[in-house]
C-alpha cells in the first residue's frame, strides 16, 4: 500500500504568497487614489479659503488708510469713488487714519466658484460712526467763522482746511466713540493667479469716511441755506407752521432761550416792526452768541416776515450778536418788519438745522 504524499514546506507556502501579494497591490492602489481624491479636495478647500484671506488684506490696508495697498487688491485699480471724500485730503488724514484704525470685522460667508474663479465674501464691519463728531465740528467751525468775521479776520482755503481739521480732532478725541455695524458682500475674481476685489463701492467709502462723505460739502450746504434765510429767498417756499398758544423756551447742550416780551415799534424808514425779546443763555463750552446758535423766525399770513433795523437803538439788539461766555445770559432782541396787525407766529429752531429736535412755536396777538 502506498503512503500518502505530502507538501513541502515550499509548496504549501507558493498559492499563499501570490494571494498575500495580489492584496498588497490593492490596498497600495486604493491609499493612492484615496492621496489623489484627497489632494483635490485640499486643493479645493486651499483655493476656497484664499478669496476670504485677500479680502482680509484688503480690509487691513483700509484700516491703516494705506491707499496704495488698496488700490493693488482692487481689479479696477480705481480710487476714483473717494474723489468726493474728505479721506484723501492730506489735511484731514491724521482724523481719518485715527477713525479707520478703529476698524474691526470678521468674514461671515464665503461663495466660490472654482470653475468661474469668482467668489463672493461676506464681512461684518464694525466702524466708527461719525455723525456726532461732524455735527459738533461744524457748530464750532461756524461759530469760530462767525467770530472772526466780527472781528475782520479772514481766512485762506488752506487755513480754513486746518481750522476745520483741528476741530475734527479735538472732537474726535472728547467724544465718546460711536460704534456702527455693516454687512458687505464683496465680490472678487482670480486675475493671473492672484485673487481681487472687484472695485471699490460706496458703501466702503461711507465706512471710512465714518459715516459722512464730506465735512467741508456739509458746511457750503449750511451756509447756503442760512444765506437763503437771511436774504428772504426761500420765503416764498417757507410754510408758516401752525398756530400755536406755547412759549418760545428751548435748551439744547449748546444754549437755551426763553421769551420775554415783544414790542410794536417803527424801523428806520417810519414802518411798523416787531421787537421780539428773549433771554439766552450759553450752555456750551466756548464763546458764543445768539445770532449763532439761533434761527428764529416771523410769519404773518402764511409768509415769513423779513429783518428789519429800528429806529431806536437798543442793547438788547446788540446783545444779539455779542459773544458771551459759557454760564452766561443776556437778553437779546430780533426785529421784524410788519405788514398789517394781524397775529405773528414765532419758529426758534437750532441755527444751521444742527439739532432738528430743537423746535419752538409760539403765536402773538398784537392787538
Amino acid at each position: 500500500m502506498r503512503e500518502p504524499q505530502l507538501n513541502t514546506p515550499d509548496e504549501q507556502s507558493v498559492p499563499r504568497k501570490k494571494k498575500k501579494k495580489g492584496k498588497i497591490g490593492r490596498v497600495l492602489i486604493l491609499l493612492a487614489l484615496i492621496l489623489v481624491i484627497g489632494a483635490g479636495v485640499g486643493y479645493y478647500f486651499y483655493e476656497r479659503s484664499q478669496p476670504a484671506k485677500e479680502l482680509e488684506t484688503y480690509l487691513t490696508a483700509i484700516q491703516s488708510l494705506d491707499l496704495n495697498a488698496m488700490q493693488s487688491h482692487l481689479q479696477s485699480a480705481d480710487l476714483s469713488a473717494l474723489d468726493n471724500a474728505d479721506v484723501t485730503n492730506a489735511a484731514y488724514e491724521s482724523f481719518f487714519k485715527s477713525i479707520n484704525a478703529k476698524m474691526t470685522w470678521s468674514i461671515t460667508k464665503t461663495s466660490f466658484s472654482f470653475q468661474n474663479g469668482t467668489a463672493d465674501v461676506t464681512a461684518r464691519i464694525r466702524y466708527i460712526d461719525g455723525s456726532d463728531i461732524y455735527r459738533e465740528t461744524v457748530t464750532e467751525f461756524l461759530r469760530q467763522i462767525v467770530s472772526s468775521a466780527f472781528s475782520g479776520e479772514s481766512l485762506t482755503e488752506q487755513e480754513t482746511q486746518e481750522k476745520l481739521a483741528a476741530i475734527l480732532m479735538e472732537k474726535s478725541d472728547s467724544l465718546e466713540d460711536k460704534f456702527s455695524e455693516a454687512d458687505i458682500t464683496y465680490p472678487m475674481i482670480k486675475v493671473d493667479g492672484q485673487w481681487k476685489v472687484t472695485s471699490l463701492d460706496d458703501e466702503t467709502v461711507k465706512i471710512m469716511s465714518a459715516n459722512f462723505k464730506s465735512v467741508e460739502d456739509e458746511i457750503s450746504q449750511t451756509l447756503s441755506a442760512s444765506s437763503e434765510e437771511a436774504d428772504g429767498s426761500s420765503s416764498e417756499n417757507a410754510q408758516a407752521p401752525a398756530a400755536s398758544d406755547g412759549t418760545i423756551d428751548l435748551s439744547n447742550e449748546r444754549f437755551s432761550i426763553h421769551y420775554t416780551r415783544n414790542v410794536v415799534s417803527t424801523d428806520f424808514g417810519g414802518e411798523p416792526c416787531l421787537l421780539v425779546y428773549y433771554d439766552y443763555t450759553n450752555n456750551g463750552s466756548g464763546a458764543s452768541s445768539a445770532m449763532v446758535d439761533v434761527n428764529l423766525t416771523a410769519y404773518q399770513n402764511g409768509a415769513s416776515l423779513e429783518a428789519a433795523i429800528p429806529a431806536n437803538s437798543d442793547s438788547a439788539i446788540d446783545a444779539f450778536m455779542k459773544e458771551i461766555q459759557p454760564g452766561e445770559t443776556v437778553n437779546v432782541c430780533q426785529a421784524f418788519s410788519l405788514k398789517d396787525m394781524s397775529p405773528v407766529t414765532l419758529q426758534a429752531v437750532d441755527a444751521f438745522g444742527l439739532d432738528t429736535s430743537v423746535t419752538a412755536v409760539q403765536t402773538l396777538n398784537l392787538q
